[in-house]
């Protein structure tokens, strides 16, 4: 009877607690902005500040489901949104992310969109998952569409990940540098935080994992001008 009693007393607790940590979510959030302000979002808010207010259309490669333009998406006049992994676009569908949808592989735009159909096409957390052949061409293809911008978001160089999530298109294949991205004729900035801080899908190496998050939080604005001591590397040209 005891040991009963203690396990439904530690399983009453568990609940308490938890029910508590989710009702000061909001609290701790509105914290964090306080503190961290745009730190936290730093690669949206970036994206945006590249985006706009010159590009009117936005071609999405691989935007999965939740792309990084979803807090400015509104403000773009038409997106469209590409992916080869069905219920990521359907999931995008059900935020209204985008303004069209087209499930296709991301190797044939070229077989889909017109040359300089669009004013930006970006490519976010894409290019890693490809073979270096496929991903060059995936470049090729991208900044034939591009009227004005081309956008792609990697990490600073080779970073092992397997499978997720039941989508095979998580496991990446290659890796890519800054000087070779500046050979291509991109200008490179640094995004993420200093890079030994984090590790597979982003996550921070160490725990306690909030603490760790906060502190890559704080060293964004140093490695934003220095992305060789970047996680990640936010990659843009200019195609005028």
């Amino acid at each position: 009877m005891r040991i009963h009693l203690t396990a439904a007393f530690v399983c009453m607790y568990s609940t308490f607690v938890r029910l508590r940590f989710s009702s000061m979510m909001p609290l701790l959030k509105k914290i964090d902005r306080l503190f961290f302000g745009r730190l936290i979002d730093s690669y949206p808010w970036l994206l945006e500040r590249e985006i706009l207010p010159s590009c009117e259309s936005l071609l999405d490669v691989g935007c999965g489901s939740l792309s990084p333009i979803y807090p400015f998406s509104s403000k773009i006049n038409y997106t469209m949104g590409v992916d080869g992994f069905a219920p990521s676009i359907e999931k995008s569908k059900a935020l209204h992310i985008h303004n069209d949808y087209t499930l296709m592989n991301i190797l044939e735009l070229d077989k889909h969109f017109e040359p300089k159909s669009y004013d930006c096409v970006i490519a976010s957390d894409l290019i890693e998952h490809l073979h270096k052949k496929d991903g060059l061409k995936l470049l090729e293809n991208m900044e034939r569409i591009a009227r004005k911008k081309v956008i792609v978001f990697t990490p600073n160089g080779f970073l092992p990940q397997s499978e997720y999530d039941g989508n095979v298109y998580q496991i990446h294949h290659s890796g890519w540098e800054i000087g070779e991205m500046q050979k291509f004729g991109y200008k490179v900035i640094g995004v993420g935080g200093w890079k030994p801080l984090r590790g597979e899908r982003s996550e921070p190496r160490w725990k306690p994992t909030p603490l760790w998050a906060r502190i890559s939080f704080l060293t964004q604005p140093f490695t934003t001008k220095n992305p060789k001591h970047a996680f990640q590397i936010l990659c843009v040209k200019d195609m005028r």
